[in-house]
């Protein structure tokens, strides 16, 4: 079962320190040894939106004003059940101190 993890981070939130970088660096060593981690990458937080209406595709540049959260960035992880996703991700919090993710699971 694969899923797509998508961090969230907040405008108003910290850098990140020396310290969480060494701690996750570990945690994804960990995790592409093991077999599951498939990618993984920080995001730019502005991005684009891309919109096709009557066939006309418009794309509008970030940031939007009405955005407090942002992606910050993604891991698509390759799991036997969604209690190791789970488990994953306490791991993952652990080492951040909490925040948001959304998950979709990834078909085909």
């Amino acid at each position: 079962m694969r899923y797509m993890m998508m961090t969230m981070r907040d405008e108003n939130e910290a850098a990140p320190d020396e310290k969480l970088f060494v701690e996750m660096g570990k945690f994804v060593e960990e995790l592409s040894a093991a077999g599951i981690l498939v990618a993984t990458g920080g995001l730019d937080p502005d991005g684009m939106l891309m919109t096709v209406k009557d066939g006309e595709l418009t794309v509008t540049d970030g940031p939007y004003a009405e955005a407090k959260e942002t992606v910050g960035g993604f891991a698509l992880v390759d799991v036997r059940s969604k209690d190791e996703l789970e488990e994953i991700a306490r791991r993952f919090f652990a080492i951040t101190g909490g925040g948001v993710s959304r998950v979709h699971q990834v078909f085909g």
